[in-house]
């Protein structure tokens, strides 16, 4: 990393220089110059961020597949039902919108087809919590911790 640093400010003077001779380089050093700086930002910043994201998308991923491996059967469905129920919403709103380019809610672009399906996604998700927790509520009996 440190040779390409010192290579774009080594050629930085040659980039600048306004003489006859030095037009004749010009469109190579630019080249280097940008495409190197850019190069170096991609592998210091971009890189590790992308790795960091598949990371977590990981960790979302073994804990699905934890819950629906779970023994009590009402959370392993209700699990199985949202996911359904998401993925089925996904394909109603989305799914047209990006299938077509256009939005379901007859506005261009997929903004607001993104925003009703988080908005959706949130809604069944609160409603699966709900059943769960009011379920769970049932099952312990009134006054039990």
């Amino acid at each position: 990393m440190l040779t390409t640093l010192t290579t774009v400010l080594g050629l930085a003077p040659l980039l600048f220089e306004r003489s006859q001779q030095a037009q004749f380089l010009k469109p190579t050093v630019i080249t280097l110059v940008y495409g190197l700086g850019f190069g170096m930002v991609m592998v210091l910043l971009v890189v590790p961020a992308l790795m960091a994201m598949q990371q977590d998308v990981a960790r979302q991923f073994a804990a699905l597949r934890h819950g629906l491996r779970f023994r009590q059967a009402p959370v392993r469905l209700a699990l199985t039902l949202a996911v359904g129920g998401i993925l089925g919403w996904f394909v109603v709103t989305l799914g047209a919108a990006l299938t077509t380019g256009a939005a379901l809610v007859g506005a261009p672009g997929t903004g607001p087809a993104l925003g009703l399906f988080i908005a959706g996604s949130v809604l069944i998700s609160l409603l699966v919590f709900a059943v769960l927790a009011i379920g769970q509520m049932r099952r312990q009996g009134p006054g039990q911790p």
